[in-house]
């Protein structure tokens, strides 16, 4: 597909985005966008790329759907907020389709996040998640990032991979899950459980409070159980992003089938 240089002019006016209602989603960075081609399921309206960055991607034997802007570097810079990691590519996609906790099969690990509002957090939690094969990542459509821009950068193409519930009120949304099935684990530093050693099963659903704040006291109530992160150094709490990490490692380590002899 041959590519057209757009005439300098205006930046193009910038869009709200919201976690339930997106218009748009906007996607920078190599592995944010090459992962957004490769995927069947997302719509690609628009790619704006540098001279540089197109070849890279017909190099890598990349499906352009719709023909890309080629603009200067310098041009570039209006399309993406300031300091973003853009590596000269951008992509405008319909948002990916939200199934419902109903949606979900009963097996495996999701995660739940209440109210965690960083895009690099949920970012990196989403980059986690697609690591150890969570099956889902359930969010409140208030108090939650959009997936788009920062999140979708930080999330490394992981945005792809992990399909994200958003639900309305997330004690509901717990109900629902037991309802499911699903054995309800929240993770809280001031338990008395650590959770390398907490009866754990599948499906398993894993909740992670905001930082600071931790659970809310009606999410707390609403688990099954709670359960920490026994760590051996002084310090005493992780970054949500590396807490969830771990904390995903620990349960696919003690859940997954061990060697058949």
């Amino acid at each position: 597909m041959r590519a057209k240089r757009r005439q300098a002019g205006p930046p193009p006016k910038s869009r709200r985005y919201s976690a339930t209602n997106i218009e748009r989603a906007l996607l920078y960075g190599w592995h944010s966008v090459k992962a957004a081609l490769e995927n069947p399921n997302r719509r690609i309206r628009k790619i704006v790329v540098t001279e540089n960055a197109l070849r890279r991607l017909r190099e890598s034997g990349a499906d352009l759907p719709v023909e890309p802007e080629v603009v200067r570097p310098e041009e570039f810079l209006a399309y993406v907020p300031v300091d973003a990691v853009h590596q000269g590519v951008l992509a405008e996609a319909d948002p990916l389709p939200a199934p419902s906790i109903e949606e979900l099969n009963p097996e495996g690990t999701v995660l739940v996040l209440d109210q965690i509002t960083d895009p690099h957090n949920v970012g990196a939690i989403l980059r986690s998640a697609a690591a150890f094969a969570v099956a889902a990542l359930v969010t409140t459509s208030r108090h939650s990032p959009e997936a788009t821009g920062v999140l979708a950068k930080s999330a490394s193409g992981a945005l792809e991979h992990v399909p994200i519930v958003v639900i309305p009120n997330l004690a509901r949304g717990l109900e629902a899950l037991k309802a499911r099935g699903f054995l309800i684990v929240g993770l809280d530093s001031d338990a008395e459980l650590d959770l390398s050693a907490a009866p754990l099963r599948l499906p398993l659903a894993l909740v992670l409070g905001a930082e600071g704040k931790g659970l809310r006291q009606l999410t707390r109530a609403t688990c099954d159980a709670l359960a920490k992160l026994a760590l051996p150094g002084r310090i005493k709490s992780l970054n949500v992003s590396n807490a969830a990490a771990l904390a995903l490692h620990i349960a696919s380590a003690r859940l997954s089938p061990g060697p058949r002899g």
